[in-house]
């Protein structure tokens, strides 16, 4: 099992900057993959960031340049972040922590929204 605790978000204008946390705590012995996702009303769940335990990383196009996630394996504890710079409007959504092992894990979500 692995518990995962999400912190950040909140309101922002346009052009500022956020940054989210997600701290997994377990079996974070067998976590490769932790990532976060976004889901704004009406849209379907998209990646917005993921990195692998070999520090493979992936962006989607919409963020590429203006977030940065990164990981930090602690002995107890994995944790993510993504800053989140530049923001847009578009940003707007629920951001979840995704973590794998040979299943996936999903935090609770927080929300991020971003003003004009």
């Amino acid at each position: 099992q692995v518990h995962l605790v999400e912190s950040g978000g909140g309101l922002v204008q346009a052009g500022g900057s956020l940054r989210l946390s997600c701290t997994a705590s377990g079996s974070i012995i067998s976590i490769n993959v932790m990532g976060w996702y976004r889901q704004a009303p009406g849209n379907q769940r998209e990646l917005v960031a993921r990195i692998t335990r070999a520090g493979i990383i992936t962006y989607a196009d919409s963020v590429k340049g203006r977030f940065t996630i990164s990981r930090d394996n602690d002995k107890n504890t994995v944790t993510v972040s993504l800053q989140m710079n530049s923001l847009k409007p578009e940003d707007t959504a629920v951001y979840y922590c995704l973590s794998t092992t040979f299943r996936e894990y999903w935090g609770q979500g927080t929300q991020v929204t971003v003003s004009s």
